[in-house]
């Protein structure tokens, strides 16, 4: 059997990691780099102009036109941390780098830190790499298919009738050979025409290829300008279905990570964030020795997530 190159890549090591952003300085100007590719940019009045004032914890980066002064992680997920940005990158890191993914509770143990903080961290980077994926469109050749995820409360209804357990869509697509190139994955109000058509005017390219099972509500699919290939499935094992192999996989391994990792998840509540973070190292996985640097690009573009809108989870994207 063929070795895959994909999951045998040696991505980046700790020692690599530590040569790259193994001090406060080299964090700073890693930091620098994503958030200003072209230099420092005031973000009031967008003038060049600037000069540095430092302080105890962190430098100020002060707007020579309109004064204004601002902080590396102003204005991201990192806003007003008291944390060292080696703590930030590490956690990057061990996010980015798991193959499955990584709890809260492991964090904190790996970081050093106690459990609200590293909930916070948490929370804040994967809510960032979802909002990433937001805007990731599947083009070609596309399998897709629905499926129920979450656990049962104790003392809770059973089966797809608990409380924690929500409809979601998975759909992957496919390149000339048939592999596997990106997936999305997301959480839907219901398995309804109208909920299934919403879904693919934001997920689906016009003129795409979509194979689905029979479920009635998939054929909405057709209704955005994509071309509908439902097969009848019932009665057949997984492994006679060729045509499905990797959305199964997908789903799979989706469930292997949730159930391996997640052991008191609300999944009802913090759903989209979990599958946005799935769906983003999926879809980066293909030089693993570049999301430590993917997860900082996703934290450096999503904005300042309070602590009552992260527990909540009504975030405004």
């Amino acid at each position: 059997m063929a070795m895959n190159r994909i999951q045998f890549q040696p991505g980046m090591s700790v020692p690599q990691f530590i040569d790259l952003y193994g001090t406060e300085e080299k964090c700073e100007a890693a930091l620098e780099a994503a958030r200003w590719p072209e230099g420092f940019r005031c973000p009031r009045c967008g003038q060049k102009e600037h000069g540095l004032v430092y302080g105890r914890r962190h430098k100020r980066y002060q707007c020579r036109k309109c004064r204004h002064q601002t902080t590396l992680t102003a204005g991201t997920v990192m806003e007003a941390t008291k944390l060292p940005l080696t703590i930030w990158f590490l956690a990057f890191y061990l996010i980015g780098q798991a193959k499955s993914s990584t709890s809260s509770l492991a964090l904190m143990r790996q970081l050093g830190v106690n459990y609200r903080t590293a909930w916070l961290m948490h929370n804040k980077i994967i809510q960032a790499m979802s909002e990433r994926e937001e805007a990731c469109v599947l083009h070609g050749k596309v399998q897709l298919d629905d499926a129920y995820f979450g656990g049962e409360r104790n003392g809770g209804k059973a089966g797809r009738g608990s409380e924690n357990k929500v409809p979601i869509v998975a759909a992957v697509s496919l390149d000339e050979d048939g592999h596997p190139i990106h997936v999305k994955v997301s959480r839907v109000k219901a398995f309804s025409f109208v909920a299934i058509a919403d879904w693919a005017q934001s997920s689906l390219a016009r003129g795409c290829e979509v194979i689905s099972d029979g479920l009635a509500c998939f054929r909405a699919v057709a209704e955005v300008g994509c071309i509908h290939h439902p097969t009848t499935v019932k009665g057949r094992h997984p492994k006679d279905l060729p045509e499905f192999r990797w959305i199964n996989t997908v789903i799979s391994n989706l469930k292997t990570s949730f159930s391996g990792t997640f052991h008191a998840l609300r999944f009802d509540k913090y759903a989209d964030r979990y599958l946005g973070a799935f769906s983003f190292r999926f879809n980066h996985r293909f030089k693993l020795e570049e999301m430590t640097d993917q997860v900082l690009q996703a934290v450096c573009l999503c904005t300042a997530r309070p602590e009552h809108l992260l527990r909540s989870a009504e975030l405004a994207t």
